[in-house]
């Protein structure tokens, strides 16, 4: 089979059949198309040629390129090449699997960034309506006050807060999100998310909805469309920036926060795990380094004989 039919039908497959984020696709489909261009400039143009030598000395070159890519982006080079490959035997379209001894490169695990429960309500603060606002700006602020106790609330994905509907909030103290391959979870939503919440369904969302066409989704942007990611992260460091802090700040900071605050106050980690939507438990665990460390420091310097 010609490696671009075999790609577009790995593609498909990823998309539809594994369910995987449209982002996740796309990056899946640069890399291979990366993959394709350096098997063409070697005249390799069918998917029966491939050999396990190619794909050895193409993982290494771009391993050895300059600058030096990023461990996850080559770890997830090599994990779109291997995918394809394997799919290709599954499908029965190739006998052997060329990438089949193609490890990928060791990526360090980094620790969550977290901010305070001091950091988290300056930043939540800082989005709130001024005293002295104009109309349109009351609106936009409602909305954002809304959106930022929601993420910390819930520890939603932010690709999962845009996604909500207003019907998802129809239970009232619990949130119903769709993750990851489509998984729906229900997480419940603490009062003061729940308030900044009904403040903007009352009294900002009939308006921005008003400015254009109807939609379902619970966050809308200033002309009635509905709200990007990129509005979201927009959103967050402008109240960042507000509250004074100087760490960088993303949605996914809330996420790490609610995680790390829920453990940090006794919460047992596969609850955690189940209001995050892992699909493992060892993804959560990372949270408990956090907290440990945070006891050591606390031990370090409050026991008298700690030292």
């Amino acid at each position: 089979m010609r490696l671009d039919r075999a790609v577009d039908a790995y593609l498909r497959h990823v998309s539809i059949e594994r369910g995987l984020s449209e982002h996740t696709v796309a990056a899946y489909r640069r890399d291979l198309a990366g993959y394709r261009a350096w098997l063409a400039e070697r005249d390799v143009d069918d998917t029966a040629d491939v050999t396990p030598a190619l794909v050895t000395a193409f993982a290494a070159e771009r391993a050895s390129a300059v600058p030096a890519p990023a461990a996850t982006s080559l770890a997830r080079l090599q994990s779109s090449v291997r995918g394809l490959h394997r799919f290709l035997v599954r499908e029965g379209i190739c006998d052997a699997d060329p990438a089949e001894r193609l490890r990928p490169p060791k990526t360090p695990k980094p620790l969550p960034k977290a901010l305070s429960i001091d950091q988290i309500e300056r930043v939540l603060d800082a989005a709130g309506p001024a005293p002295g606002d104009a109309v349109d700006a009351e609106l936009t602020q409602l909305r954002d006050r809304a959106l930022l106790e929601l993420l910390y609330a819930t520890g939603a994905r932010v690709s999962e807060i845009m996604q909500l509907d207003v019907d998802d909030l129809a239970h009232g103290d619990v949130l119903r999100v769709r993750g990851k391959g489509d998984k729906e979870r229900i997480v419940p939503v603490g009062s003061y998310a729940r308030a900044a919440v009904d403040a903007y369904l009352s009294r900002a969302r009939p308006e921005l909805s008003r400015r254009g066409k109807a939609s379902p989704r619970l966050f809308l942007g200033a002309r009635g469309a509905p709200m990007s990611r990129q509005g979201a992260w927009l959103v967050i460091q402008a109240a960042a920036e507000r509250a004074g802090l100087t760490a960088h700040v993303s949605p996914h900071t809330f996420r790490h926060s609610f995680a790390t605050h829920l453990l940090q106050g006794g919460a047992d980690v596969r609850v955690v795990q189940e209001l995050l939507g892992h699909a493992s438990v060892a993804t959560t665990q990372i949270y408990t380094h956090v907290t440990a460390d945070a006891l050591r420091d606390v031990y370090l310097t409050s026991h008298p004989r700690a030292r």
